[in-house]
């Protein structure tokens, strides 16, 4: 299988910044896929500088004089639009979503309120608020939802600050512990059933991926540090079946304004009062790119090395954001 071409030459840049590190709780994480991607794009080819910016201001990448940001940045600051709008003041291109792209796709209270406007399968939820929830808040909370939720901060990646609620105290505890990451948390009705996960290089989605834990759900113990935890790609389903979960995964991807490059979360709920099998859960703009996170298990099944997965990655981008003399006139 091959990757659908650009319609227009694309000059590829010589000197690539990795920016990676970052202050936010996916620090760790970001490290591992910054200098992942560095290896990457080195064997590719490219000239390249890692960048950690939580040990160097921002502006000191102009010092370096730099074709293209690979942005490796997990989480806050880095997937939220702020490292993106950051740059494109700075008249640096980047690769990935823009600004609101970026910034609708991390927030997961506003994709999937864009989800439910256009139709988008996606799990019944409630917001709440830290200003405003009450203890006693809990129960209704958990009957509206059917007696099992599952709570999300708004802004967080990797399952940080996840955790899943059946009684009225567990909720309770669940959203204090949310309520110290974000000022408004998803309350999501529980999705019973397997999750996947579907790659996206431009136009192309990539074969479908099957994650299995015999932990409650995929949480952060599950993709990092768990020997138990399978990924089944191919995915096992059959041909139909994973034809709709990429399309609907595209229109996602779509949705919330992302581009170039991205993965979207999926579960299967086995609840036909859930709208429809497939439930949309997020869309994460900047994913874990260490050589066996999910999207390079995508890309290899596809027929992309990782160092051809990451070069990819910079041809979608790059002429996508002005630089500074262009910005100029």
């Amino acid at each position: 299988m091959t990757l659908n071409q650009p319609d227009k030459v694309i000059t590829m840049p010589k000197k690539i910044a990795v920016v990676y590190g970052g202050l936010s709780a996916e620090r760790a994480i970001s490290l591992k896929s910054g200098t992942a991607i560095a290896n990457g794009l080195e064997k590719a080819g490219f000239e390249v500088v890692l960048f950690d910016t939580g040990e160097r201001e921002l502006v000191a990448l102009l010092d370096e004089k730099i074709d293209l940001v690979f942005i490796a940045l997990h989480g806050r600051g880095g997937e939220d639009g702020c490292i993106q709008g950051a740059l494109e003041y700075m008249g640096v291109p980047y690769t990935g979503s823009d600004v609101l792209g970026s910034a609708l796709s991390m927030d997961k209270i506003r994709s999937k309120q864009i989800f439910q406007s256009l139709g988008l399968p996606t799990a019944p939820f409630i917001i709440a608020e830290k200003e405003s929830y009450r203890v006693n808040n809990a129960a209704v909370l958990l009957e509206d939802l059917g007696g099992k939720v599952m709570v999300k901060p708004a802004n967080e990646g990797s399952s940080i600050g996840m955790a899943k609620a059946s009684t009225a105290q567990e909720l309770d505890q669940a959203l204090q512990q949310a309520f110290n990451y974000d000022q408004q948390v998803l309350v999501e009705a529980w999705i019973d059933g397997p999750e996947y996960t579907v790659s996206i290089l431009g136009e192309q989605t990539l074969p479908a991926i099957h994650m299995e834990t015999p932990h409650e759900f995929y949480d952060y113990k599950a993709k990092y540090q768990s020997t138990s935890t399978i990924y089944n790609c191919p995915c096992g389903l059959s041909e139909a079946d994973e034809k709709a979960l990429q399309i609907l995964s595209l229109k996602a991807f779509k949705a919330t304004g992302a581009a170039a490059w991205g993965r979207v979360d999926v579960m299967r709920s086995n609840a036909s009062s859930q709208n429809g099998e497939w439930q949309l859960l997020e869309v994460n703009t900047v994913p874990g790119m260490t050589e066996t996170s999910l999207v390079p298990k995508a890309a290899k099944e596809f027929g992309l090395n990782f160092s051809e997965l990451v070069t990819k990655i910079v041809e979608l981008s790059v002429n996508k954001y002005p630089k500074k003399d262009e910005l100029n006139g």
